[in-house]
């Protein structure tokens, strides 16, 4: 006979197995995302972010002062100096002065240049060149060398994302297209849900038939007929065709047939005997909507602009074509498209860039995600 404990536990345990796997798999890459925008430029080129914590080595170039400026010692001309800005801020291992061998010689040996000229690199950056005689050169003779570099963090990057690259601008068009973008279809599918779940008027059926119809319309289907019937309305009102007000409407027209959905679906499982029993005490439905449906449906609310913001926020095709691409008008997942074209090298700004676009995000998902399964699972229930 089957021991169903055990069939049980292997099932809790398949499942938490499952569950560590996708919270690694969305986890892993943000991190990695955010220590990327916390290092230097130079060290996200040579390495790695899981080698953040560790020193990583790099082969750089310098240049010596010009041989004219040599002080006569013993006999000899020397120069002496720092390879460094910031001496100790680096520990070079070796060095050479050829491009095609970099590291021909250990920190801190002497090399011979010909023509009994010496150079002598140390770990700290220090180097003393000797010359047999007086130079009237007025170029330094170039030094490469591989100096490794302790992990360093800053915030410059962040900086230079939010004043330097118009990002901030972007950010603020993204919350004026996203936060009216959620409140109104809400807005409008709450007062629709309520209506087709719990009034009774002619059309209804056929009314939800063609909502859900509506879900499986592609959006790109709809784009050029929108376009034109808003540019037709605009002309006749005297409008300008790509404003705040045209890609509110777009977003709360594809935005709609789901939420009406979603939240029907949740209005329609709520108690019948609640509803009878307001009604008993002479409440009208549109005080029954307010006072007791709006609050036992603020999960499911919920839920639905956790969908809507996190859709909104990361759109980038409803945003050019109803908005526009100029500099002023920008959202942020254009901006940060524009900087995948012109900055494609430049690793630190677009992860800069990228961590600032999902921030919100996790802050809108993290708020209400205590409402969200359970705004979900409510609406499978049975309903009228």
């Amino acid at each position: 006979m089957a021991n169903p404990t055990g069939k049980s536990y292997v099932g809790r345990f398949g499942v938490h197995i499952a569950v560590l796997f996708f919270v690694a798999l969305w986890t892993l890459p943000t991190l990695g995302i955010l220590i990327s925008s916390l290092r230097d430029k130079d060290q996200i080129i040579v390495s790695g972010w899981w080698t953040a914590l560790t020193s990583s080595t790099q082969t750089e170039a310098g240049r010596l002062p010009s041989p004219n400026t040599a002080v006569e010692r013993d006999g000899k001309f020397v120069l002496e100096g720092n390879l460094f800005e910031q001496p100790g801020s680096r520990s070079i291992t070796n060095f050479g002065i050829r491009a095609q061998a970099p590291t021909e010689f250990e920190a801190g040996s002497v090399a011979a240049l010909g023509d009994g000229e010496t150079l002598q690199v140390n770990a700290d950056g220090g180097f003393i060149m000797t010359m047999p005689a007086a130079s009237d050169a007025t170029r330094g003779r170039r030094v490469y060398y591989a100096a490794t570099v302790p992990p360093r963090f800053t915030t410059e990057n962040y900086a230079n994302v939010l004043f330097s690259e118009g990002i901030g601008r972007s950010f603020i068009n993204s919350l004026t297209v996203t936060i009216p973008a959620t409140v109104i279809p809400i807005m409008i599918a709450a007062f629709a849900a309520y209506a087709l779940a719990w009034m009774r008027f002619p059309g209804r059926a056929l009314l939800i038939a063609t909502i859900i119809g509506l879900l499986v319309v592609p959006l790109q289907m709809t784009l050029i007929p929108l376009l034109e019937l808003y540019n037709g309305v605009g002309e006749l009102f005297g409008v300008p065709s790509k404003t705040y007000l045209g890609i509110w409407l777009a977003h709360t027209g594809f935005g709609l047939p789901f939420a009406i959905y979603l939240l029907r679906s949740y209005m329609a499982g709520l108690p019948r005997e609640l509803m009878e029993s307001a009604r008993i005490d002479g409440a009208s439905d549109f005080e029954i909507f307010v006072k007791i449906v709006l609050p036992l449906s603020f999960p499911v609310l919920a839920s639905f602009a956790i969908f809507q913001f996190l859709w909104v926020w990361n759109d980038l095709l409803v945003a050019m074509v109803f908005l526009g691409s100029g500099s002023d008008q920008l959202v942020l997942t254009g901006r940060l498209n524009a900087l995948l074209g012109s900055r494609g090298g430049d690793w630190e700004i677009l992860t800069a860039s990228a961590f600032v676009t999902i921030i919100v995000p996790l802050i809108v998902f993290f708020s209400l995600q205590r409402y969200f399964v359970r705004g979900l699972l409510a609406g499978s229930v049975k309903g009228g």
